[in-house]
Parts: structure tokens; C-alpha cells; sequence
């Protein structure tokens, strides 16, 4: 949830972090949604020169849309050979490999990436490629020093809480998901309390952030096994929600009904919850093919399966999705 509600805003600021299965320099991904309104529009970023490798890149996202993940990193790696300085091309390459499932070879080339001269975007987005890259394997301790790095540059030196709140969120799921729910509690805090420190902050964002608190504390509670607090911070998630000021937030709900009644052990509840909420979010998908394996559907469960391998997003959401599908279409 955290990092699609301000996908539209990082791939403005950050340029090539989505390998998104319809866009070439992303748009928002699939299971994007429209970010929190902001108090006054930003002033135009500086003009970036053009990226060299931009038609290299959009040739190899064509092939990937096509299903030819091979020939995808083939016409990626050109282009890091033709184009030695492109960083996008770089990290296009190590997220290519990390949707292959080649972990530990696609970090090799976010190390490649940071070591070169960067733009504080192109910097945040090799830091999130990075810390993407150990998601991908539930490594949330590993993840902690790329997006924590990003996370004190917004906090201290930017002084955009905002974002800083929105880093420190992406990385509690990070290890919420890799199952460290200590890490994940302590983060989703320090995001909470960056993102109240907003001068002048609006009472739409108030709401927003205390929706986005109580909607992950519902979760680790859930996860923790305790029904009846997760259920308490539902009713809280409900009632930032019902202010009416954040109403793209709406779909992130049944996701979180669903989520709790899943790790209830409610698998009829949480598929009839999940199948309401976003079906273009691999990880909502991923949670509706494990509900149907539960309920006995293999089947169902294979299909669901297959739709996850569809995506291509180098994000939190497609990180646990894709490789728990992978595991279990035996890929």
C-alpha cells in the first residue's frame, strides 16, 4: 500500500525505479493509485538531459511485455554496453534479473549503479532498486541500510517529510512481509511521525497518515496473531477513511478486511474481501490465489498464479508476489 499511493510522484522524481508492464519510463505500474493530494503544487523540476539509452530500454520492456525475459536482458546489457554511463540502464538491468529470479546477480549491477556519479533521483532510485532487490528474497535486514540511507536524506538534509514518511513506510513493509514484525512496527512509527512533522500540514494529510497508521498496525496485529487489536485498528482505519478527505484510499480497505481475516484464518471472509479490492496489485492477487489454496481450489489457485507472473514492477507489491508464484508454478 505504502508505495503505490505515491507511485505518480516517484516516477516523476526518481525517473526509472517501475519496470512497469505498460510503460517504458514509468507511468504508474499496474497496481499504481493516485497519490495524496499535496498542499501546493512543487515548483518544475531542473530539465534532465535526455537518457541515451532511453530506445535500448523501451525496445527491452517491448520484449518483456512479449514474454521473452531472456531476450529482455539480452537488449538491456547492450545497452549497458553501448551506453556505459546510463545509470537507467544499469538498474534496468539488475531489475530485469531480479524478476528472473537471479537475486544475487541483480544486486551486483544496483552496486554497479550506486558507484557511479548520481543525481540525488538517480541515487534514490538505485537506493530502492537496491533495497527491492533483498525484498525480493524477505531480506528486510539487508533492505534497512539502502532505504534508510534515502529515508535521513529526506528527513535531515531535504527536510520532505513527506517523502521521508512515505521511505520509512515502504521499508516497514518490506519487513512486515519478510516477517520481522519488530522492524516493521518500529519503521511504520517513524514514518507515521515523519510525515505529521509537515509544515503547515493539512487536515486531509492528518487524515491520511492516520488511516495509513492504523491500516499497519491492523496488519501487525494480524500478523502477530491477535484478532481482536487488529480488529480495533480496523474500526481506527475505518474512521480516518469515513473523514471522506482522503477518498482514494477506498480501495486499500478491503485489502486490509482481507488481510486480517486471511491471517485469522478466514479464508472464505478474505477472498470475498480481496476479489473487491485492486485486481492489477500482484500482491492482492498473490493473497487471493494463497485464500483459494487454503479453501481447497488448486485450480483457482494456479490461474491467480499465472496472472502474478504477468507483472513486471520492480516494487514492495510484486517483490513478495512474484516469487512466492514462481515457487509455486514450480518456475
Amino acid at each position: 500500500m505504502e508505495f503505490m499511493q505515491t507511485i505518480q510522484r516517484f516516477a516523476f522524481t526518481l525517473g526509472v525505479f517501475a519496470l512497469g508492464a505498460a510503460a517504458v519510463l514509468p507511468a504508474a505500474p499496474q497496481s499504481a493509485q493516485a497519490p495524496a493530494p499535496a498542499q501546493q503544487q512543487a515548483p518544475p523540476a531542473p530539465q534532465q538531459p535526455p537518457d541515451p539509452a532511453a530506445d535500448a530500454l523501451r525496445a527491452g520492456q517491448q520484449l518483456m511485455r512479449d514474454g521473452k525475459a531472456d531476450e529482455a536482458l539480452a537488449a538491456y546489457l547492450k545497452a549497458v554496453d553501448a551506453f556505459p554511463t546510463s545509470v537507467s540502464a544499469r538498474i534496468r538491468v539488475g531489475q530485469q534479473l531480479d524478476l528472473m529470479g537471479r537475486y544475487a546477480e541483480a544486486r551486483t549491477h544496483f552496486e554497479k549503479a550506486l558507484a557511479m556519479p548520481l543525481t540525488p533521483a538517480q541515487e534514490a532510485t538505485a537506493l530502492r532498486s537496491m533495497a527491492m532487490a533483498y525484498a525480493f528474497e524477505s531480506n528486510c535486514k539487508a533492505a534497512i541500510p539502502y532505504e534508510s540511507r534515502l529515508y535521513e536524506r529526506y528527513l535531515t538534509k531535504d527536510r520532505d517529510f513527506y517523502m521521508a514518511g512515505e521511505i520509512a513506510n515502504e521499508l516497514a513493509r518490506v519487513c512486515l512481509e519478510s516477517g520481522d514484525f519488530a522492524a516493521a512496527e518500529a519503521w511504520y512509527k517513524r514514518g507515521y511521525e515523519a510525515g505529521l512533522q509537515e509544515p503547515n500540514i493539512t487536515a486531509a494529510r492528518k487524515d491520511l497518515w492516520e488511516f495509513r497508521w492504523q491500516h499497519a498496525q491492523a496488519r501487525l496485529a494480524a500478523r502477530r496473531g491477535n484478532k481482536t487489536l487488529a480488529e480495533k485498528h480496523v474500526a481506527a482505519a475505518k474512521a480516518a477513511l469515513d473523514t471522506g478527505t482522503n477518498p482514494d484510499q477506498a480501495p486499500f480497505f478491503p485489502y486490509l478486511v482481507g488481510y486480517v481475516a486471511f491471517y485469522s484464518g478466514d479464508y472464505k471472509s478474505a477472498l470475498a474481501e480481496f476479489v473487491r479490492g485492486n485486481q492489477n496489485d500482484p500482491f492482492v492477487l498473490s493473497l487471493i490465489a494463497q485464500s483459494y489454496e487454503k479453501l481447497g481450489d488448486q485450480a483457482a489457485a494456479t490461474d491467480y498464479y499465472k496472472k502474478v507472473m504477468t507483472f513486471t514492477t520492480h516494487n514492495p507489491n510484486n517483490a513478495f508476489a512474484r516469487p512466492l508464484a514462481r515457487k509455486k508454478l514450480g518456475l
